[in-house]
């Protein structure tokens, strides 16, 4: 039986459970949360409560999926469990950041660019993305741009009114729906390539604001008025510090060709207009 061992069982990871399951895969999930351990369990996922002993389960997993974010000594799970290393799995995956690439002023990036982090964040994602490469694995690191999907993008914040029109001229951001992560990660599996790295984001960068604009008109809302960067920066997150400090447009040719990957959502008003077909159904 195919079995993934998923650490750090969050949002993507659950997103590829629900392709996987159904055909007849075993999906262990590590969470140190007991209540999510019984929600992941309703939904077919074998919960192992982290910290644990990962033996059992390293023994059993023929696939590996790591989602867990590092700090600044890299991966937690490589760390506290050095026997991953020694797994005898045929797939690993990675799950990073375009962030790794940093600042290229609105330009485009693709796999080869060099791996210039301006964040803490975004060097944090290159020492542990070297940690699981040196592991001498069959690694495969992807690269995820911004995430969105059911539950969790603009339309809850215009509901919320929390959302706000951020403007800094220049500033462009890719994404991708979570299914296509998912799908993404499907199509590795079924293709593998250890060491290669994928950009995992639509066709379509674009400033930020556009999504929210696109949004509210989908919800028939006024959008939210615009605000310079300048203004609200002193009270943005270090993390949304760090998103707009950054832009670059994104390549994703390498998972069409060498995966076959065609997206789902390609663009924001696909997987936006999606996302509330879903709601009111």
């Amino acid at each position: 039986m195919s079995t993934l061992l998923s650490l750090g069982h969050g949002y993507s990871a659950r997103a590829l459970a629900r392709r996987l399951l159904p055909q007849g895969w075993r999906i262990i999930g590590t969470t140190r949360n007991p209540q999510k351990a019984e929600a992941l369990r309703a939904e077919g996922v074998e919960p192992l409560l982290w910290p644990a002993d990962p033996g059992p389960a390293l023994a059993e997993a023929t696939h590996i999926l790591c989602s867990a974010a590092p700090d600044a000594q890299g991966d937690p799970f490589l760390r506290a469990a050095p026997e991953i290393a020694r797994s005898g799995a045929v797939w690993v995956g990675y799950l990073s950041t375009t962030g790794v690439y940093g600042d290229h002023a609105g330009g485009w990036v693709d796999e080869t660019t060099p791996l210039t982090p301006q964040s803490d964040r975004g060097r944090q994602r290159v020492l542990a993305e070297g940690q699981w490469l040196a592991t001498g694995l069959p690694v495969h690191i992807f690269r995820l741009a911004g995430i969105y999907g059911p539950g969790r993008g603009p339309f809850e914040k215009l509901r919320e009114g929390t959302a706000r029109r951020i403007i800094k001229p220049g500033q462009v951001f890719s994404r991708i729906h979570v299914d296509d992560i998912a799908q993404v990660l499907e199509a590795s599996i079924r293709r593998p390539n250890p060491g290669a790295a994928y950009n995992v984001c639509d066709d379509n960068p674009c400033p930020p604001q556009d999504v929210i604009s696109h949004a509210a008109r989908l919800l028939g809302m006024p959008e939210p008025p615009a605000v310079p960067f300048a203004e609200v920066a002193p009270t943005l997150t270090p993390m949304a510090l760090g998103f707009y400090s950054e832009s670059k447009k994104v390549r994703n040719d390498r998972i069409k060709e060498e995966l076959g990957v065609r997206l789902l959502y390609p663009d924001y008003p696909q997987g936006l207009a999606a996302l509330l077909a879903e709601e009111q159904s």
